[in-house]
């Protein structure tokens, strides 16, 4: 099989003494070059670590008879920008990770490909970009990290924070969660978007068996990273193993599936369509909401949960929800490994990779004096949590198109409700509504223009934790944004709603007073009422239709920079805000 970087070594002279004068030897430039790409940065947790999975790789593919070449595109936190406009900033720094690795590999030639990442754009900016470059590829998961003392995890500091606020508990508790909730690197230990993202990796068949989400700690995780540069060496010299031959619609809908299992984040619902437009299959929310029907919930780790994701790993990760739920997958799908996934489902339970998953399991509960076990993590699957899934997509004359609510962290109070609309026009107005209690029992709270167009499409973690945190507000009120919530929101909280405010979505249309209808097993979503009074489909039909000629579009929130292109270029929430051109 030929290499496409010795065939451009020939029509580029310069090529060879520029990479010797970097550092290569003269007889490297003979061998199988591989990028290895990766998020490092001093970024944050999911990423600082990454340079030493990175020298391990470069160990991998040397032992195999490659050179390794690193590349950096690191990615930002959503964490630490929350609450603030940085937050707006997120969602397009996957496109521009995914521009940035396509950009990397096709400017210069490489034969194969190891990607790096731990979280929530850096994750999908690289599936995205090895799609594109479409190169024999394989995804090395960063990890999860460790919980803190007394079990505490990231998710629980927007709890503590909103105590704070209403003055439940003291600054220095605050503090201490604070100095707590991050003992090391590794993406946040719940099943956010960072750990969902990297649990679709190793579904999609991208990334190795068994290697998603095992703790940044684990001297496991370097054994794979080295194995992932060896293994990307051999697919270099295979015919037929590119991303585009190994990623089908089945591949897709075996991960969609591992979603409902772990009630994954409902930012995956951004992130698997746009990855899957760069295959060029198309996948949609009514995909997500078709597979989840019926779906059985096994995962009872944090948010929806009661573990960190650290015990993941522990109860045998990816490949022991796949053994639960394998009646439904499509075994015959191809993977990274040269075999297809029920060959690597059988080799996993040949060669003790679940006696040492259950080491690590004892020796977690040796440390925080627990007596855990597998099935406390991932539940039997006819002992499943839930029987639904863990996603509805609701649809109505409220979001035509489609909205997203998880609904596993979901009060059981608010799955049938008929509430009072509370429209705000910021997180901002709406956040400060909420702390100072002027938000009632029986309120639908909506925040708008905080779609892809309208600023870049945000989280809502503050305003989502303040509301699930209040014993009252928490199964008394709904939030509905055109925005996106954190993978570790929790509470009756409905994202995604679409078309967005800033096209003239009918969520542009809610007036003080309108009544809102909820109904997540009828997947519903409507307005049902006006001034609060009960009226007919047609009659709210013929109100949206004036206030629709009476709404005035907004002009762009950003004049210049990367924010004003991604909003005159992203697709619908629902069909995943990828750029449009």
């Amino acid at each position: 099989m030929k290499l496409k970087s010795q065939e451009m070594r020939k029509l580029a002279p310069e090529l060879d003494p520029l990479r010797i004068g970097t550092g290569w030897k003269p007889e490297d430039l003979e061998k199988t070059q591989v990028m290895i790409e990766s998020t490092f940065g001093d970024s944050h947790p999911g990423s600082g670590h990454l340079d030493t999975l990175v020298e391990e790789v470069q160990k991998g593919v040397a032992k195999a008879g490659g050179f390794g070449a690193r590349y950096y595109c690191t990615d930002i936190c959503d964490g630490e920008s929350q609450g603030t406009d940085g937050i707006n900033y997120s969602l397009v720094s996957r496109e521009m990770i995914a521009n940035m690795i396509e950009i990397h590999a096709n400017a210069t030639p490489f034969d194969a490909g190891v990607y790096l990442a731990s979280c929530d754009k850096g994750m999908p900016g690289n599936l995205m970009g090895l799609a594109r470059v479409n190169i024999p590829s394989v995804v090395v998961p960063g990890g999860t990290m460790n919980a803190g003392p007394e079990m505490l995890t990231l998710e629980q500091l927007g709890m503590y924070s909103a105590k704070y606020q209403r003055g439940e508990i003291d600054k220095e508790k605050l503090d201490w969660a604070k100095c707590n909730a991050c003992p090391g690197c590794g993406a946040c230990s719940f099943i956010g978007t960072a750990s969902t993202m990297q649990i679709m990796a190793e579904a999609l068949g991208l990334a190795l068996p068994g290697s998603a989400l095992m703790p940044a700690s684990s001297p496991d995780l370097l054994t794979f990273a080295r194995e992932a540069g060896e293994q990307a060496v051999r697919l270099a010299s295979m015919p037929d193993m590119r991303p585009s031959d190994i990623v089908t619609m089945e591949s897709f809908e075996n991960a969609i599936l591992v979603h409902a299992a772990v009630s994954g984040s409902t930012n995956c619902l951004l992130h698997i369509p746009a990855i899957a437009h760069e295959f060029g299959i198309e996948i949609t929310g009514d995909t997500f909401d078709r597979l989840h029907r019926n779906a059985r919930y096994l995962l009872d780790v944090r948010p929806a949960g009661r573990w960190p994701a650290e015990v993941f790993y522990y109860a045998g990760g990816v490949p022991a929800i796949m053994e639960e739920i394998q009646e439904h997958l499509h075994l015959d799908v191809m993977t990274v490994t040269g075999k297809t996934l029920g060959e690597n489902l059988k080799e996993l339970k040949k060669n003790g990779f679940y006696e040492r998953c259950g080491k690590w399991l004892a020796d977690f509960n040796r440390r925080y004096q627990v007596s855990l076990k597998k099935e406390d993590i991932i539940r039997p699957y006819n002992e499943a949590l839930g029987t639904d899934g863990s996603i509805a997509v609701l649809r109505g004359n409220l979001a035509p198109e489609g909205a997203v609510i998880k609904h596993t962290a979901c009060p059981k109070e608010m799955f049938t409700a008929v509430l009072k609309a509370r429209p705000f026009d910021s997180e901002e107005e709406c956040l400060d509504a909420v702390l100072k209690h002027k938000v009632q029992k029986g309120d639908a709270v909506f925040i708008r223009y905080e779609g892809p167009k309208g600023s870049g499409m945000p989280e809502m973690f503050y305003t989502s934790e303040a509301i699930s945190s209040d014993k009252e507000l928490g199964k008394s009120i709904a939030l509905i944004t055109d925005g996106r919530f954190s993978g570790a929101s929790t509470g009756p909280v409905i994202g995604h709603c679409s078309p967005e405010a800033v096209d003239g979505g009918p969520i542009a249309l809610v007036e003080e007073g309108d009544l809102i209808e909820i109904d997540i097993a009828g997947r519903k979503l409507n307005i049902v009422g006006i001034a609060g009074v009960p009226k007919s489909m047609e009659e709210i039909d013929a109100v949206l239709k004036q206030r629709r000629e009476n709404w005035k579009p907004r002009g762009p929130k950003y004049k210049k920079g990367v924010l004003r292109m991604f909003s005159e270029h992203a697709a619908s929430p629902m069909k995943g805000a990828y750029l449009e051109y």
